[in-house]
Formats: C-alpha cells, structure tokens, sequence
C-alpha cells in the first residue's frame, strides 16, 4: 500500500498508540477524580499539554483540548463573535477556507455578521494587503487558513497581525493552522494571532483530539457548559488516551519537525520534476507547503484517476477529504477552469513517505495518461 492523503490523515505512529494504550489499560481514571487513578490521568493532561505548548511556542495555560480541529474553528468563530458582538459584527475571511470556518460563518451570518470572503490572487494567496483593504471601524474578527488543506499555499498570518496593529484594530485574528502544525515553522508567542487551531490526527497523532491556542488575556465565553474542565471554558470529560497520544506525537514531530519538511520538501521536488517531465498535459496547482502537491490532468476525471491508481493501493485525494462530493470550492476560489478543476488531484506526504512510493505514483500516473487517453474522445 502507498498511502498519499497524508493532507486528510496520518498513520498513528507506534509512540502515540502505545501512549493511548497506556491510559485506556493501565490509567484510565477520570481526570477530575482525586483518587490515584484520577491523579495519574490528569498528569499525563497535563504532560500533553506542556508538550504541545512547547511545539506551538506558547504557555502551556493557552493551550486548550478539542475534539478536533472543525470543533476549535467553530469555537474560535462563535466565540469570538460573541465576544466582541458590543463593538461591531464585521466579519473578514476567505472564499478558500475549510467548510468548519465557511459553514460557521454561514451561521453568523444568520445572526446578523456580515462577512467579507477574500478572493486569493493567482497564487492562491491571501496577502495582507488585502485584508488592509477589507478592514473597517467595525470589523472585530478575521479568520484565514495559514496553509491550505487542497492546494498548500501559505498565509501571511504575522502580516496580517502588522496589519492589525498598524491600524489600531480591535478585530480578533483566529488562524487555522491545522495543515500548518509542524510542517510549516511558526511560534503562537510571535505569529501575532489571539486563537490558532490545529489538530492531533494530521500530525501522527489518533483522530479525535486537536486543540485551540488561546492568547493570555484574551476571555472567551464558554464554548460547551457543564463541569469545570480546561479552565471552565470547554466542559466535558478529557479524552485522555487520545490527550497522551497527541503530546507525544507533537513532541516527536516537534523534535523531527526540520528533517522531515526538509524531506518532504525533497520529495515534493521530485514528483513535479517527474509528472512535469513525464505526463502530458499536466499542471500544477499553486501552493507552497512542503506536504501537499495539487495538480490537474486537464481532460481527464479527478475520480477515474484516483479509482485507476486506488486499483494498484496508491492513495491519493480529489480535495479535501471533509467534502465529500462536489466541485473543489477551492479551486474554484483561485479561479481555475472547470477542466482543470475536474482533473485535480492532491498528493501529501509525511515523514513515513519514500522516494520509491513517490516513484511508483509518478509511473501509475504515467501509464494512467496513456492507457485512458484513447477514452478521452
């Protein structure tokens, strides 16, 4: 099996497994019992939390657990929103943003938001500029990806906090960085935003876990009531296997981080080098994190392709693997012509990943283009 949909999960690895096995076998009290076993489960909380504080540059008190990366952008957002709803409703974002941000601005839409989408330029980027333009007395939050879940392009999040600054904005700067966490260099402590999103199952880590960095200072309502858990702002029992395993599989990425993007970034060369060279017609989609490589075979069907390469355990995705269905809104979002849309395919990679499975699809897709070609009509 290849496995190159590293962009929508990762394989746990044998670290965070055996750290989850750990508390669901031999430490599995509740984190808010006092007993021993209570005891020992809320220090291993507390370990994960520590490490990943370390791995995203800030305190281990701003850092607070979530189910999953779709569960802190809707908590950055409704939150947020709700903070600041006394100072203004204004709303700044992007027509390229993952359905948790697009499908929760929806709602406050609903509730009397208004929201300006930035269009990205032909790099598929949204510069700060842009969001200079779009600011306004009463914008009070700005939501934009820090690197893109289809095509990889990379946000100026640091420029956009400048921006902020520079015009005495009130406005909250929530960044999603779940496809950035670990592949692209960044600190919360220096990155300038008040809430960043990231999430366990794209860094090695099982799904079910991810977290939202919170800035000192910064008060937000509670997102779910009930107990007094991570600081009474997010009720509801910690998932404590899954807390363990996204420490230590944060901890490991951090200590990995630059051999692996640097790998990564390697291969990533490679195959466009190759599927340039090699495949005709062929493009590629504008991005620059090291994980992902989008590119179109105009003429040809994104699910044919994947079904031809799937037929020979090479996996690969269409867009984004929470759409499920339908044209890629970011694509469109970039502006690319349906026929380029339609022929897309993305690539990701991960530190597990060799050069001889970049190989193998590079020839799957070669001898793809020449055997479906007579079908194209």
């Amino acid at each position: 099996m290849i496995y190159l949909d590293n962009a929508a999960t990762t394989r746990v690895c044998p670290e965070a497994a055996a750290a989850a096995a750990d508390m669901m076998t031999n430490h599995f009290g509740n984190p808010s019992a006092t007993y021993k076993l209570g005891r020992e489960a809320k220090a291993a909380v507390d370990e994960a939390r520590v490490k990943i504080a370390a791995a995203l540059g800030c305190k281990p008190a701003e850092v607070y657990f979530t189910a999953c990366g779709s569960e802190g952008d809707n908590w950055a957002l409704f939150s947020g929103a709700e903070k600041m709803r006394h100072t203004g409703r204004h709303i700044i974002s992007s027509v390229l943003e993952h359905d948790a941000v697009r499908k929760s601005l929806d709602a406050l839409e609903k509730r009397g938001c208004e929201v300006t989408r930035l269009k990205p330029n032909v790099d598929g980027q949204i510069t700060p500029e842009m969001v200079a333009e779009a600011l306004r007395e009463d914008t009070v939050l700005v939501s934009l990806m820090l690197v893109n879940n289809e095509a990889g392009a990379i946000t100026d999040i640091a420029g956009v906090a400048r921006v902020l600054k520079a015009a005495n904005s009130k406005a909250l700067l929530h960044t999603d960085a779940v496809q950035a966490f670990l592949k692209v260099p960044f600190r919360c402590d220096k990155l300038g935003a008040d809430m960043v999103t990231i999430s366990g199952h794209k860094i090695h880590a099982p799904k079910g876990v991810g977290a939202l960095y919170i800035r000192s200072g910064l008060k937000l309502p509670p997102y779910l009531h009930g107990g007094g858990q991570e600081q009474g702002i997010r009720a509801g029992t910690e998932a404590t296997p899954q807390i363990a395993a996204f420490g230590v599989a944060a901890e490991l990425g951090y200590q990995q981080m630059k051999t692996a993007t640097e790998r990564m970034t390697q291969l990533r060369a490679h195959a466009m080098e190759r599927l340039t060279a090699e495949l005709d017609p062929v493009q590629i989609i504008p991005g620059g994190a090291p994980h992902i490589l989008s590119i179109s075979l105009p003429g040809y069907r994104s699910e044919v392709l994947m079904n031809f390469l799937e037929a020979r355990e090479i996996y690969t995705s269409r867009s984004s693997a929470c759409k499920k269905g339908g044209r890629s809104h970011v694509l469109e979002g970039m502006g690319l012509p349906p026929k380029v849309i339609d022929g897309a395919l993305r690539i990701s990679f991960s530190r597990y990943t060799t050069l001889e499975e970049v190989d193998a699809l590079c020839d799957a897709l070669k001898t793809a283009q020449a055997s479906l070609f007579p079908s194209l009509g």
